[in-house]
């Protein structure tokens, strides 16, 4: 599971701040988070191949959250796209992507799906053999949605000493990984057991930006492996916090503590501050694992 972070600042976009947008790899899928201005430019500069992009997932309709979708999915008809391209997000946002293409008489020469959200409750909206996606409903000054990506459990590790001591054909080995007992070359019926080590423990990635600060999320995102939250404000602005329905870093690392999450990167940050490591300071007085995120960072998770 690999995050990039193609930009995490808050509001317009600036020579060297990027708004929000960030790609999730995740068992072979890459999935775009968000779409703030500049996001294609951030994903050609970082050298993400559009192509693999299936699915995007939009928060909510404020600009610096999905102003750049319109003309990433011009850029990708003009490459010639074919595949579908999947669209999560609030209802209404088909009607302002449409809008736009059909007054720029510049319709896609591929499907483009939209899944308009209205929810307030948790749903799963995406899901195959490998993983889950459900909304995380967010408390914004309009209808927002955090996301929660979820690995399932994979296929058993063969304990190849074993399987050879055991005599076992290899004609049996994916049967063994997906965690049946076989049959030896004498006929013997072997436990899987005794043929395989655990899978890997899956992961999980909560995504959750805007929001003000409440805690009617923290069970949906209880002890996921990282979360990303908003830290718009530190604590001496925390009196815009209720105005602007956003959060400081205390709080972000309050509900990264009470979810008992492993690790809290933060973003979203105001440009108001000299430095973004104020926000990681002030979390950790809160939190231990805290990571900063930044345009351009890759976090291997």
């Amino acid at each position: 599971m690999k995050l990039t972070i193609l930009g995490c600042y808050s509001a317009t976009p600036r020579t060297n701040t990027n708004p929000t947008a960030q790609v999730l790899e995740i068992r072979n899928h890459l999935f775009l988070i968000d779409c703030g201005e500049g996001t294609q430019v951030q994903l050609r500069r970082l050298k993400i191949k559009f192509s693999r992009i299936r699915h995007i997932f939009i928060s909510h309709l404020h600009g610096d959250h999905f102003f750049g979708l319109v003309g990433l999915i011009s850029t990708f008809r003009l490459l010639g796209r074919e595949a579908d391209l999947n669209i999560y997000g609030p209802k209404g946002i088909k009607k302002v992507i449409t809008l736009q293409l059909k007054l720029g008489k510049s319709w896609t020469n591929y499907p483009l799906l939209f899944h308009e959200l209205k929810s307030n409750r948790s749903q799963l909206i995406f899901e195959d053999e490998k993983i889950t996606v459900h909304t995380i409903p967010l408390d914004h000054r309009i209808y927002t949605n955090g996301f929660l990506f979820k690995e399932k459990i994979g296929e058993r590790k063969l304990n190849i000493d074993a399987v050879r001591k055991a005599n076992v054909d290899m004609s049996y080995y994916q049967k063994i990984k997906q965690g049946s007992d076989v049959l030896n070359k004498k006929g013997d019926l072997i436990p899987n057991d005794e043929l395989t080590f655990d899978p890997d423990p899956p992961k999980s990635y909560a995504f959750c930006s805007d929001t003000v600060y409440f805690k009617g999320y923290i069970l949906l995102i209880k002890k996921v492996t990282v979360l990303y939250h908003e830290s718009t404000f530190l604590k001496e602005h925390e009196y815009l916090c209720q105005r602007t329905k956003h959060c400081t870093a205390t709080h972000a690392a309050t509900i990264a503590k009470e979810a008992e999450v492993r690790k809290l990167i933060l973003g979203h940050y105001s440009t108001r501050y000299k430095s973004i490591e104020y926000f990681k300071e002030e979390a950790q007085q809160v939190f231990d694992n805290v990571a900063l995120a930044d345009d351009g960072k890759i976090f291997d998770l």
